[in-house]
């Protein structure tokens, strides 16, 4: 769950406090509304994010990091650290294994 790839990105989004779900796709640059309404509710399910919905017209739904999901904040962070300090490498053992014709 922690892994997963939107995971990754809907966690921090969410560190600032609740978003509605149109703020959230904005800020979440190629996910498609299918994908972010399956993250939105595996998150939910798992523990990680509350779905407040308001009974306004039109209807106004928020989603905010419960306690589970900021403590998950800082391992994520950690993750992405790591990611951007070995993109490099990583691209470099792809580019070698793709030019091995391996697979």
């Amino acid at each position: 769950m922690i892994g997963s790839k939107w995971t990754v990105l809907i966690v921090p989004a969410l560190r600032g406090g609740p978003l509605r779900f149109g703020e959230l796709r904005r800020r979440l640059d190629g996910i498609t509304q299918k994908s972010l309404t399956q993250a939105l509710r595996t998150l939910e399910r798992d523990g990680l994010v509350t779905r407040t919905q308001y009974p306004t017209v039109p209807l106004r739904v928020e989603y905010a990091l419960t306690d589970l999901g900021l403590r998950a904040v800082a391992l994520l962070a950690g993750v992405r650290d790591w990611a951007e300090a070995n993109l490099t490498d990583v691209l470099d053992a792809r580019a070698a294994y793709d030019a091995r014709g391996a697979g």
